[in-house]
């Protein structure tokens, strides 16, 4: 079965529009996966809303749509209000708990477009939604397709999800400071080439990816100011791919500060890492309306 990946949105923390990031792009955190007839989106930054166009460009009357959240914080639902196909009675939308139970997402969802934020109230959403949850063991499928959910180290937490179907796997990680879990971390700061050690839960969960979708947002040096902040670094996502057999990974949630030129060089530096790893590693920098066949 085929699996495509699109890039809406690849920013992190606040959209960061023009010249200087036209390349990569300035919409906050949205990525579509589409495996055979299955449509999969993950995040609701402002990159949504162009996807919402775009799926109406492609004529469906009748769209079934599973929506994941990596987490609430602002950058990563401030889209969906803007996401047209939503408003749509002909369409379904499933939107994903992460527990049994769970209603977290929806309550934010709607308590971000309560009249004090936004003119346009929740009930006003024609689509027909319906909440899943993740069982226990935070696994889900429907049809051909499994799905897993995985804690990650993040303010107020957030979650990664990995998407499995027919060999082929997709790893959606962003918003994730894995230098603050490092195996290895007392001895990286003195010894920063080093291979750096992700705890070996996140490394199981990333195994084998054909993609890792995953969060670098600073740089080595920059982390220094940030930490505690939630993000990693881009050489630790680099050293985590490498250990855990990833085939193709890019680097997400660019930091708004960073330009086009600046991206170009953390994965040119990212590249070089991974060689001298002695890895294969295909890395390249997330970038809007790039498209994936897996």
């Amino acid at each position: 079965m085929d699996v495509y990946v699109r890039f809406w949105g690849t920013r992190g923390s606040i959209p960061a529009p023009g010249h200087s990031t036209r390349k990569f792009g300035g919409n906050t955190s949205c990525v579509e996966i589409r495996i055979g007839n299955t449509l999969l989106v993950c995040d609701a930054g402002t990159g949504i809303r162009e996807l919402g166009l775009d799926l109406l460009e492609r004529g469906d009357d009748a769209l079934e749509m599973h929506l994941f959240f990596s987490h609430m914080h602002w950058d990563h639902i401030q889209g969906f209000p803007f996401f047209v196909p939503a408003y749509q009675p002909s369409n379904t939308l499933y939107v994903y708990e992460t527990a049994p139970g769970a209603d977290r997402v929806q309550r934010l969802l709607h308590g971000q477009m309560q009249s004090d934020h936004f003119p346009v109230v929740f009930t006003d959403l024609g689509v027909f939604m319906v909440a899943r949850h993740f069982d226990n063991h935070r696994k889900s499928s429907f049809g051909e397709i499994k799905v897993a959910c995985f804690e990650q180290n993040h303010p107020g937490t957030s979650y990664a999800y990995a998407f499995e179907c027919e060999g082929k796997k997709v790893v959606y990680a962003t918003d994730n400071e894995i230098d603050l879990t490092l195996e290895n971390g007392d001895r990286v700061a003195d010894h920063p080439d080093e291979l750096r050690r992700p705890p070996i839960e996140f490394l199981r969960f990333i195994e084998g990816a054909d993609l890792l979708i995953a969060d670098g947002q600073y740089t080595d040096e920059e982390y220094l100011q940030k930490v505690g902040w939630g993000h990693a670094r881009a050489n630790t996502v680099v050293d985590a791919a490498v250990q855990a057999g990833v085939e193709q990974c890019a680097v997400f949630h660019h930091d708004p500060l960073h330009n086009d030129l600046r991206l170009e060089q953390i994965m040119h530096q990212g590249r070089r890492r991974a060689e001298a790893h002695g890895a294969g590693l295909a890395l390249f920098g997330a970038r809007e309306g790039l498209e994936l066949k897996l």
